[in-house]
């Protein structure tokens, strides 16, 4: 039996984890439930006066409200020798960032990964969370092949950055957010647009506006490149005014997609299928010799 590397509260720490985020992050057991959870111990200089202390854990624990498929579930946060720990449930798979590995992604698989992006942050948003905090590193695909976006930011995204800062990771904020403006749901959905772009593109938009996502990708059909522009809009009042429109609309370029098949493949996908015609087209020439020389045979 693999001995605990210590312990937070009835949680037993088991293997330390590469965080996406602030502090440490580990794989640990509960003891009480008898499963295995990931405890993340957010730094000591986060929320470090106990006035805001109190008040991200109580926002935190407010998150119980959320239950959707593609968000991450807290399960229980505390203070543990002066530090905040939250926990969530622990999840088999890799990073969106792995996942995309540099590459561009089948246009249909990186719509159908940005209708769950769009589903859990409308979800969150129905709730009266704004999220701040997406990005490829932060996004979590599971073993199965889902998205599941993390908790933490929808609680710290409110009124803690001034303590709790290393938990944005500002690369996919929103021109408003750049420059320091208020920001609301739109935010959001700009930091969505702008991670389908990069799946698309292999590129981040440009905050001063972006070029359709088919010049840099042909497999990007017209449709999508009209949903990808929309939702990365500079002005706010430009883009999708709700997550769930956003979906809405992947929903109907996904159709779209179905129903010409085969469109959205990568490059390489392509070379294959063609690599696979030209076997099947030499295989036919040497089916026709054969039975060319046979019938001559059987006339002499």
């Amino acid at each position: 039996m693999m001995q605990p590397l210590g312990a937070v509260a009835h949680y037993n720490l088991l293997e330390r984890l590469e965080p996406a985020g602030p502090g440490e992050l580990y794989r640990a057991r509960d003891t009480r439930l008898g499963r295995t959870v990931s405890v993340r111990l957010l730094p000591p200089e986060f929320a470090r006066a106990a006035d805001v202390r109190t008040a991200l854990l109580e926002r935190v624990r407010s998150l119980a409200v959320l239950s959707h498929p593609n968000i991450t579930a807290l399960f229980d946060a505390g203070e543990h020798d002066g530090r905040v720990y939250l926990v969530y449930e622990f999840l088999k798979g890799q990073t969106l960032r792995a996942e995309m590995a540099g590459r561009m992604m089948n246009v249909r698989r990186a719509v159908e990964l940005t209708i769950q992006m769009a589903d859990a942050v409308a979800d969150a948003h129905a709730a009266g969370f704004v999220h701040g905090g997406l990005s490829p590193d932060s996004i979590a695909v599971t073993a199965k092949g889902h998205v599941k976006i993390p908790a933490l930011e929808l609680a710290a995204h409110g009124g803690f950055d001034e303590d709790g800062g290393a938990v944005r990771l500002r690369d996919y904020d929103s021109p408003e957010e750049a420059r320091g403006q208020p920001t609301d749901e739109r935010s959001d959905i700009y930091s969505v647009g702008a991670v389908l772009y990069e799946m698309l593109t292999t590129r981040r938009p440009l905050h001063r506006g972006a070029a359709a996502p088919s010049v840099a990708n042909r497999h990007v059909p017209p449709e999508l490149d009209d949903v990808a522009l929309k939702a990365v809009a500079p002005n706010p009042d430009s883009r999708f005014q709700s997550a769930a429109t956003l979906a809405a609309e992947l929903r109907s370029v996904a159709a779209i997609l179905d129903v010409r098949g085969g469109a959205g493949d990568e490059p390489e996908h392509a070379e294959a299928a063609g690599a696979h015609v030209g076997r099947a087209l030499v295989m036919a020439l040497v089916i026709l010799l054969l039975l060319g020389t046979l019938a001559w045979l059987m006339l002499t």
